[in-house]
């Protein structure tokens, strides 16, 4: 195991010999020297072209101060605003404030500010205004465009026009990040780097490349919704890096952001040696008086196998990050970082996850996508599977067997999502067999995320009746292993075409089925998807057809309950909604074994002098749900 840090302060930059950093990293999070974690990744990787690089780790935000903490570096600032958007980081999709922050120390908030990336690219250029600023991370793959801002409720321009950054790098920035260090340190200047794939920069009409094509102005998407949603259909359809095409948009008066085609995902190779880079895989030893970084837990004993997914969920944001296109890990890569972790202090045996974005895909989806591109037109899995798609589980069983025979492990989990569609297209058992038999810790998550028709269609998942036969499948296959194991589906409400009507049919099928989920999502409107440009202009982007969106928040409040018809609490709301979609005949199968509501027992008391109780058998079911999470 490796045991040196990065320096993220003066004093340590100082033990270490370093009288001027060539790079300073600048992030949001807390420094966790793990390759879970973008900052780690992207200061490993330049320090490892024998650049000298230090960490700004969450710096103080109210002056430019802090970021002279290691004086002026050589070549530039590489900034990003942490793994998760500083917006969702802070807030809840109520808009109201979080109490927790996992990536910062003792898990406490208020250590970064909103819309981290632009406060920090700001504070960096006041320190030293001819230091070239480089940004990444989600917060500025997904703002690369004007955006609709669920927070502001308004569409905002580019945010290289807020930042003021020089470059904006999006998606998973290795390739580039190689490229822009290294034309910095030859003395090129930021303006002149206009031909790196998977950038966006800013510049005047006079100055854009050839061959773009134009999306509308952010005044025009600002002020008009159907040509929001045609220029969300063209930049979604242009992150191929073999058919993608440079995209221009017009900011102000004056200035474009011009996006280059996205950059090749890395080769096999590549990734590996992203992984074989010297990362400690542990918080900085500073945080562990202040209770340490709670984030670590769920990554510190897992393994990221692949990028990318050509899944295409609307409501997920990968498609505009990491891509479409799959790419993977060797099996030597993914044995040697077990054997590392075995090594780590506080391991018991157990492999938390081996997994990445759907962790059953290795591979690209066809042929066709290596040469030709992902197809603009459809998708490889909903509503029906492609034709063309390979399925083959086969490698990733190899991969399961070769984890799980190392030395010292002796359980491998997966935790990751995995597509259960299209795991039923394979034409044996052995895949979910072996996943049911070792790979399983009593609950395998899995995300249909809603069982009505018309909600699914618009969130780009499959009919409900590959969910059915999936899990028909899964149980079958935990009987005949003789294991007691249940599925623990991942549902959202809220999601745009969604009705309150959908939301009935929705607890119908899980009352139905005897499935009483704990946690659920409400759909959240995050810069970047698919899903959040119908939220906003109320139209699909590929048909222009108007998509019924529930925005009050009564009704959202109304269909996150169907989806807790079980629940006490609920019971007036779920009441409410059967009669208001006439569908009164699941009183019965969804409130018959839920404590009354309080005036349904002022009602009855009036009539009865003995006082109604809440159903005795309440308690055990609330612990049974607890352990098992799914009633089957």
């Amino acid at each position: 195991m490796y045991t040196e840090f990065l320096p993220i302060s003066k004093e340590e930059m100082i033990e270490k010999g370093i009288e001027q950093p060539d790079y300073v990293v600048v992030g949001g999070d807390a420094y966790v020297d793990h390759p879970s974690f973008g900052t780690a990744v992207i200061a490993r990787l330049v320090e490892a072209r024998g650049y000298k690089v230090c960490i700004l780790a969450q710096p103080d935000f109210h002056t430019c101060e802090s970021f002279k903490e290691f004086g002026k570096p050589k070549y530039g600032f590489l900034i990003g605003s942490g793994n998760i958007d500083s917006m969702v980081t802070h807030y809840t999709v109520a808009k109201r404030r979080r109490d927790t922050d996992e990536y910062s120390p003792g898990g406490k908030p208020g250590r970064r500010p909103d819309r981290a990336l632009t406060v920090y690219s700001r504070l960096a250029k006041e320190a030293y205004p001819d230091v070239p600023v480089i940004i990444g991370s989600y917060e500025a793959s997904l703002r690369r465009f004007a955006h609709y801002d669920y927070w502001s409720d308004t569409v905002m321009p580019s945010i290289l026009i807020d930042t003021g950054a020089d470059l904006l790098s999006f998606g998973m920035s290795e390739r580039r990040t190689y490229e822009i260090v290294n034309r910095l340190a030859k003395g090129e200047s930021t303006k002149t780097m206009t031909d790196i794939p998977g950038t966006a920069y800013l510049t005047t009409r006079d100055k854009l490349p050839d061959g773009y094509i134009e999306c509308a102005s952010y005044s025009k998407v600002k002020s008009d919704k159907i040509s929001y949603s045609k220029a969300t259909r063209m930049q979604i359809e242009n992150q191929d890096h073999i058919t993608g095409k440079v995209i221009v948009q017009k900011q102000t008066n004056d200035l474009y952001v011009v996006q280059n085609i996205p950059a090749r995902p890395l080769y096999r190779a590549e990734l590996d040696k992203v992984y074989r880079l010297p990362f400690v895989r542990r918080p900085h030893p500073i945080y562990e008086k202040m209770g340490g970084v709670p984030a670590i837990r769920e990554v510190e004993f897992s393994i990221i196998h692949n990028r990318g997914c050509y899944g295409g969920c609307n409501f997920c944001a990968i498609t505009m990050h990491q891509g479409r296109f799959v790419t993977s890990r060797s099996h030597d890569s993914v044995v040697k970082e077990a054997e590392k972790i075995v090594q780590a202090p506080g391991f018991k045996g157990y492999i938390h996850d081996v997994g990445g974005p759907t962790a059953d895909f290795r591979f690209p989806s066809c042929k066709k996508q290596v040469t030709k591109g992902m197809c603009a037109d459809r998708k490889c899995l909903a509503p029906t599977p492609c034709p063309n798609l390979i399925v083959d589980h086969r490698d990733y069983l190899e991969l399961l067997r070769k984890v799980r025979g190392v030395e010292g492990v002796k359980k491998v989990f997966v935790r990751s999502g995995l597509r259960f569609d299209y795991m039923m297209l394979e034409k044996n058992d052995e895949f979910i067999t072996e996943l049911a038999k070792y790979h399983v810790s009593g609950q395998l998550k899995v995300a249909p995320e809603h069982f009505a028709k018309n909600t699914l269609k618009y969130m780009g998942k499959p009919p409900i009746g590959v969910y059915d036969k999936f899990s028909k499948k899964f149980y079958e296959v935990t009987k005949k292993i003789g294991k007691e194991q249940y599925l623990v589906p991942y549902l959202m409400s809220s999601h745009p075409g969604s009705t309150v009507k959908d939301a009935v049919e929705l607890a119908e099928y899980l009352a139905k089925h005897r499935i009483r989920p704990e946690q659920v999502q409400d759909f959240y409107p995050t810069p970047g998807t698919v899903s959040t440009s119908i939220y906003y202009t109320g139209l699909d982007p590929y048909t222009l057809q108007p998509v019924y969106v529930a925005k009050d928040k009564e009704e959202k409040a109304t269909q996150r309950a169907l989806l807790q018809y079980y629940n006490p609490k609920n019971r007036e709301r779920v009441l409410k909604a059967l009669k208001q979609v006439h569908r009164e005949d699941l009183i019965p199968l969804l409130l018959k074994s839920t404590p009354k509501t309080k005036s349904e027992m002022a009602a009855k008391n009036k009539t009865n002098t003995i006082k109604n109780k809440p159903n005795k058998n309440w308690k055990e079911i609330q612990k049974r749900n607890k352990q098992i999470g799914n009633n089957k």
